[in-house]
């Protein structure tokens, strides 16, 4: 049988949010990977004619291309793409759930963009080039549309009545720096979330930008554990 990982980013991020964790399993593992870009994202970041919807639908429909190609799935999702996987998982049979620092609670938008900035600056290992993100960023934290902030809420509230309905086997990593979404955030998934396997890892040095925390290659190979079981 034929394993598929779909990865989800964050709010006005990128799939390199995500690329760390993404090189990891395409190394240790032979499974198939789709790492979409949500509309209005990336390097060409433009979100002010996007929608939730427009996320939910690109999401959806990465999710249909996979499984086209495998016989389970596993989603991955890092911030606002954790409760898009979230989504998925509500409409689609997913294997397991991955969430990075999903935003179930968060503290500020703004902060998540200083963040991301430090982090680009001061985080990120000789592998990954941020060159080509700097600027984007500098740019990102005065110039994200308040419709697009409302539009990520949107995601929030669309998911958040139905975590109960979640069983599949879920693994929830949360930093314990991360000044975006608090620690709380994954304690409250972890107990309201309706799967019966449930993982919390705690990443002591993580800030919200948790694939590029210093410890990430001791959680990534205990998330690949979590994700072959049964496999």
């Amino acid at each position: 049988m034929k394993t598929g990982v779909l990865f989800i980013h964050g709010f006005t991020g990128g799939t390199y949010e995500v690329q760390p964790l993404v090189t990891y399993i395409k190394k240790h593992t032979d499974w198939c990977i789709e790492v979409p870009t949500l509309p209005g994202h990336g390097v060409t970041l433009d979100l002010g004619n996007v929608s939730a919807q427009n996320w939910l639908m690109e999401a959806e429909l990465a999710m249909r291309k996979l499984r086209k190609r495998v016989d389970r799935v596993i989603v991955v999702g890092f911030s606002m793409g954790g409760l898009i996987s979230m989504y998925l998982s509500l409409r689609y049979p997913v294997d397991k759930l991955i969430l990075l620092s999903a935003a179930a609670k968060y503290i500020s938008p703004r902060i998540l963009l200083d963040d991301v900035r430090i982090m680009l600056t001061e985080s990120i290992t000789k592998n990954y080039t941020p060159n080509t993100f700097y600027h984007l960023y500098n740019y990102k934290l005065t110039n994200t549309p308040l419709r697009a902030t409302f539009e990520f809420l949107r995601i929030v509230k669309t998911v958040k009545p139905y975590y109960e309905q979640i069983t599949c086997p879920v693994c929830i990593v949360q930093g314990e720096r991360d000044g975006i979404v608090p620690y709380i955030a994954a304690e409250h998934l972890y107990k309201e979330l309706g799967s019966s396997r449930k993982l919390l890892i705690k990443s002591p040095t993580g800030k919200h930008h948790i694939c590029y925390s210093e410890d990430n290659k001791q959680w990534f190979s205990e998330v690949l554990q979590f994700m072959k079981i049964g496999i």
